[in-house]
């Protein structure tokens, strides 16, 4: 088979998930904007400040392009991120002026919303597409005012103290070590107060591509996010382009069709990661305080503990339903096939089974 039948059975693939997503979500997400409203109103009793920002000056502009990781490869404009920070004295103030633009219009570049999908082997069997995951090669430019644009929206979520301190991961300052200490600290601080100790582990279906617009939307305004800024990100959102590559770009022999992206942050990019925090901040709060949830990107841990028996049982199987309702209303998947339910002994513990039902 050619490279270039292989490529557009890939982006297909990619591609049919979404639309299978968007066209579900879209039977259902009139339903649950009903309840996701109320589901932050009770999570956060309190409002959060409206976004304000600044014009960008030509030296963060520069500052952006000097952070761009020095790699060669490239989006399909062909132009690298080391030709990028190579001609930043010469594109520094164009850009500076576009970033503007792009903020005072609330209107995202069309042309920027071009992506180069690598399929990326996660594992089993080669032969089946479900083992590759797409990841997007963005335009060097559009790393500059989508940094641009984190920045913005970063300075609002810090000084308003919006995101939980249960996610961990996708952002600075918060590592895998932080969370496996967290998740570790939790089990044993039980075992040792000789509590019943369990946890749920739960794997979500394609979370970076079941991402509903509306949905995002709506949080972020919940957040404070309104106006020209809400706009932007509006814009930002549909009507992406993508193509899957195998090898060399600009050889069009490798490469599909280019198709539109309908749903779903794109992996790859610089805003998918935070928005995806967005999306599941709230899902934290579902969890009382006797138990302990560690988020680390879309892997979610449910630590349950209990000195009752009984007890334990219902609030895991309560744990299990409340967890899967709130996804069910995000318009998120759980994936039970791959979700576990692990249950921590010492070596002298008797024996007691322990059944989770979804």
């Amino acid at each position: 088979m050619n490279q270039n039948k292989i490529t557009n059975i890939f982006n297909n693939y990619f591609l049919s998930i979404a639309d299978s997503i968007n066209s579900d979500n879209n039977k259902h997400v009139n339903t649950s904007m009903t309840n996701l409203i109320n589901y932050l109103a009770n999570s956060f009793r309190r409002s959060f400040a409206k976004t304000s920002w600044q014009y960008a000056s030509t030296y963060k502009i520069e500052k952006i392009i000097r952070s761009l990781k020095t790699k060669n490869t490239c989006g399909h404009d062909e132009i690298s991120n080391q030709i990028a920070k190579l001609t930043a004295p010469f594109i520094t103030s164009p850009l500076t002026y576009i970033c503007n633009a792009v903020l005072s219009t609330g209107v995202f570049p069309d042309r920027l919303k071009y992506a180069i999908v690598k399929p990326i082997f996660k594992k089993g069997n080669k032969q089946e597409i479900s083992n590759y995951r797409p990841i997007s090669l963005l335009t060097s430019f559009s790393k500059i005012i989508e940094k641009f644009i984190y920045a913005r929206l970063h300075v609002h979520i810090d000084m308003n103290n919006i995101l939980v301190h249960e996610l961990y991961g996708l952002r600075a300052h918060s590592s895998t070590e932080q969370a496996a200490f967290n998740l570790i600290n939790s089990i044993l601080s039980a075992m040792n107060n000789n509590q019943i100790v369990g946890g749920i582990f739960c794997d979500l279906q394609k979370a970076f591509d079941r991402v509903n617009h509306k949905i995002l939307l709506e949080k972020l305004e919940f957040y404070g996010v309104e106006g020209k800024f809400k706009t932007l990100i509006e814009s930002y959102l549909p009507g992406g382009f993508q193509r899957v590559t195998l090898d060399n770009m600009t050889n069009y022999n490798n490469s599909s069709k280019w198709e539109v992206l309908k749903c779903g942050v794109p992996q790859g990019s610089i805003l998918g990661p935070l928005f995806f925090l967005i999306c599941i901040n709230d899902l934290p709060t579902i969890v009382n305080k006797e138990n302990n949830m560690v988020l680390f990107a879309d892997d979610t841990s449910i630590i349950i503990t209990d000195s009752n028996r009984q007890d334990y049982n219902i609030t895991a199987n309560q744990m299990l339903q409340d967890i899967n309702t709130w996804f069910n209303i995000n318009l998120l998947t759980l994936n039970f096939n791959k979700t576990q339910y692990l249950e921590f002994r010492t070596k002298n513990y008797h024996n007691v089974n322990t059944q989770i039902n979804p």
